[in-house]
């Protein structure tokens, strides 16, 4: 069996590997197939295929050069696939980029924006240039920024930044949200607060892709990862099952494992300055 094969299995809740599951919505929103690229002789993704379905947080893990970005730029339409299908939305990303692109929003690792305008004046900028009309209001409520509509984005915190950029890539309301290692240099309690934000946009039915090099925020957050390696998928499931499997080889840890972290004594420490976004 294909491993893309296990893609078409009921969404269920990160974290959750029981019967209680959230069926997937028939269509898929994300729909991958033999996708290919290759740069001279260097095959940077190599055949893959999988589905996200509305409502589900989907992670691709893998080392540095395994095809995580190459593939996000497919099907963002920023790259031209040597071969293979992408459908967004139920659009065909070859027949028509323009309109998966109005479909998708992306929240880059790093993002420039004009530093004289405000974060209400920018997301109606943004807006402006979707074509659309959008509740700027109520998008700094959502990201937990409502405090900050009169303020540039200089002034903001690191994870203020990373949480105004999601605001800015849910403009055009999406029905796909790409997030590039959205946690990428934030302190512990950053990282959780936008965990909330993430798990707050999946009960809203919001489809999610998400890279990460942090195994344990995937784990945290996503219904299923696909691992890539040498852009192939060598996995893909939910993370419970992924990890049954491999206990299931008779693999056990070398170290013994504690009920508690040291990011959890820093929270639980520090936890009066925590902001979370629900």
């Amino acid at each position: 069996m294909r491993v893309a094969e296990t893609a078409t299995r009921p969404v269920t809740p990160a974290g959750d590997d029981t019967g209680d599951a959230i069926e997937a919505e028939t269509a898929a929103v994300v729909a991958v197939e033999g996708l290919r690229k290759s740069y001279g002789a260097t095959v940077a993704v190599d055949g893959i295929s999988f589905t996200v379905g509305r409502g589900e947080v989907f992670g691709l893990l893998g080392r540095n050069g395994a095809g995580k970005t190459t593939t996000l730029e497919m099907i963002e339409g920023l790259r031209r696939p040597d071969g293979g299908t992408v459908t967004v939305a139920g659009i065909d990303l070859a027949r028509d980029p323009q309109a998966v692109r109005r479909a998708i929003g992306v929240q880059l690792q790093e993002a420039a924006f004009f530093d004289r305008l405000s974060l209400r004046e920018l997301l109606t900028l943004f807006a402006d240039l979707y074509g659309c009309r959008a509740d700027v209001t109520a998008l700094l409520a959502q990201v937990g920024l409502a405090d900050k509509a009169r303020s540039s984005v200089k002034t903001l915190s690191g994870g203020q930044k990373r949480r105004f950029s999601i605001a800015v890539a849910l403009v055009n309301r999406p029905q796909v949200l790409f997030l590039d290692e959205p946690t990428t240099g934030l302190d512990p309690h950053a990282r959780r607060s936008l965990w909330g934000l993430v798990r707050s946009l999946r009960e809203q039915g919001l489809a999610t892709v998400l890279t990460t090099h942090y195994i344990e925020e995937a784990e945290a957050l996503c219904d299923r990862v696909a691992i890539l390696d040498a852009g192939r998928i060598v996995a893909l499931d939910s993370p419970p099952v992924l990890i049954r499997r491999l206990l299931a080889t008779g693999f056990t840890k070398p170290v013994e494992v504690f009920p508690a972290t040291l990011e959890d004594v820093f929270l639980q420490l520090t936890g009066r300055a925590m902001e979370v976004v629900e």
